[in-house]
């Protein structure tokens, strides 16, 4: 008789958290939207839909909880005891925490969207959770068959969730997009997996890394088409077409939670693919990860520059920002990775708090997209429009906020790794990127308001995120590390340093 595997279970408590979760809402949905009361209250929409967030915010706190607890104990936990599979430690932990954070704020953040907007589905939370599991999955993953059932559990609801406008034949189209697109990702990420196994017989990312032959044609061509499968899915240039088509036709509360969760899960499993399985082949790669940092800061700031839409002036800035994370990845040391995690974490909140305004903003089934929209808006909304340029002047990087701070240590750990010329152009970038974000407040405080009809009231989770992500921003930007007693002991430049330390 085979003995059963030893499976250690607190590998995978974030990911079946977030998983259970997605089971809970769906049949909650069924259970609620049969009654006619609950508690003496009408079952209205809305009150299916509170419950439902409520449902899916404690299955995110339970996954954010256990990933913390993970990395305060500092002890990596692997499902599987020789070749783990899964493996929940630091640097995973770290990851998810971000990963759950921003899904809880985003959940809370589409409960008043999705009635404004006339699509308040239950399946929309599912579908969050569902995404949001596959996240944690891959930036757990140890082994190819994890790193890929990760990405495509990550994928497949946000396919969905890029078309959940049924009606829009905008967010048809960047669904089908989304999801052509996506498909060639992973089919190359698939065979580039399939090339690594032949060379090395393994797929296991530490058996991978000790057979991984760097002079074989056939394993090179493996590792790249794994990072331009990885590079799609980060909005890199050459393969960023697809993002802002879908930023633009998807509705705002999905743009808002794929713009950071997608972002952080992708360069996180991209870090732990590459030290992990092929550290010592790394080195051969430096030049390309220069060459795609470089055109893609270029790219995604200029193009930026012409928008008139805001959704797709942030899909621009989200590849510009790819293109300053790329940067880590060329200098390839424990200060630019520490640098990229920490840039991961203060772009969660300065990108969704710029999509939070937006999401307030819309109603009457539109979103709030052209930059005209938004004119007069300090006069109408003072309270969005302050929140909107405090956002965009951290993604602009500007001193104060952790966008200026996240680029500053970024830059820095670039400088001491030699990449002098590539640190100047990412400069250049940001100066060019300070003209299209100051363009947002230039409208809203120096014309006239138009025509556009907008929402006159703010839901109360609206303002909690918004809130949140606003203290994030100016707290991270001027405490990084040895935070006062009031902001909880925050250390978040420390964490980041010690989730780096483990891939090292």
């Amino acid at each position: 008789m085979i003995p059963a595997p030893q499976i250690d279970l607190a590998a995978i408590a974030p990911i079946a958290a977030a998983g259970i979760g997605a089971i809970l809402v769906l049949l909650a949905e069924v259970l609620l939207t049969r009654r006619q009361r609950l508690l003496g209250r009408a079952m209205t929409p809305s009150y299916v839909g509170a419950t439902l967030v409520l449902i899916s915010s404690l299955a995110l706190v339970i996954s954010a909880y256990t990933a913390i607890a993970g990395f305060q104990s500092g002890v990596a936990v692997g499902f599987l005891p020789e070749t783990p599979g899964v493996r929940l430690d630091r640097f995973s932990a770290y990851a998810i925490a971000l990963v759950a954070v921003g899904s809880l704020l985003s959940c809370w953040l589409a409960l008043q969207y999705l009635s404004e907007v006339e699509i308040n589905h239950g399946e929309f939370y599912a579908l969050l959770l569902l995404a949001s599991s596959g996240m944690m999955l891959l930036v757990s993953a140890t082994d190819l068959i994890a790193l890929f059932l990760g990405l495509e559990l990550m994928s497949i609801p946000i396919y969905v969730l890029a078309g959940f406008d049924r009606r829009n034949l905008r967010s048809n189209e960047s669904a089908v997009k989304y999801f052509l697109v996506g498909s060639f990702a992973s089919a190359l990420l698939l065979y580039g997996a399939a090339l690594v196994y032949g060379v090395t017989g393994s797929l296991d990312f530490a058996e991978v890394r000790a057979a991984f032959p760097p002079a074989n044609p056939l394993a090179l061509i493996g590792l790249g088409l794994l990072v331009v499968g990885f590079a799609f899915k980060i909005s890199s240039v050459p393969f960023h077409q697809w993002t802002p088509d879908v930023y633009e036709g998807a509705p705002a509360a999905v743009t808002a939670y794929m713009s950071i969760t997608v972002k952080v899960a992708a360069f996180a499993a991209l870090l732990r693919l590459l030290v992990e399985a092929f550290g010592d082949a790394v080195p051969r790669l430096q030049d390309l990860f220069w060459a795609l940092a470089f055109v893609t800061i270029l790219v995604g700031n200029v193009m930026a520059v012409i928008q008139d839409n805001v959704k797709r002036l942030l899909a621009y800035s989200s590849v510009a920002h790819a293109g300053y994370l790329l940067i880590g990845f060329a200098a390839g040391t424990v200060e630019s990775v520490t640098a990229v995690l920490f840039y991961l974490l203060g772009y969660v909140f300065m990108n969704l708090g710029a999509f939070a305004v937006l999401v307030a903003l819309a109603t009457g089934g539109k979103d709030c997209e052209e930059i005209g929209d938004l004119a007069g808006l300090a006069r109408t909304r003072p309270g969005l429009a302050a929140l909107l340029t405090l956002f965009a002047v951290s993604l602009a990087g500007i001193p104060g906020t952790v966008g200026f701070t996240a680029k500053f240590f970024l830059f820095q750990a670039a400088i001491d790794a030699g990449l002098v010329g590539l640190t100047i152009v990412a400069i250049v970038g940001s100066l060019i990127s300070v003209y299209y974000y100051l363009r947002l407040p230039v409208v809203m405080y120096m014309r006239e308001p138009g025509g556009a009809t907008l929402r006159a009231s703010t839901a109360t989770l609206e303002l909690v995120v918004l809130a949140v992500c606003a203290l994030a921003v100016v707290a991270l930007g001027i405490f990084p590390s040895d935070a006062p007693w009031w902001l909880l002991d925050v250390r978040a430049l420390d964490w980041a340093r010690e989730g780096a330390a483990l891939l090292f």
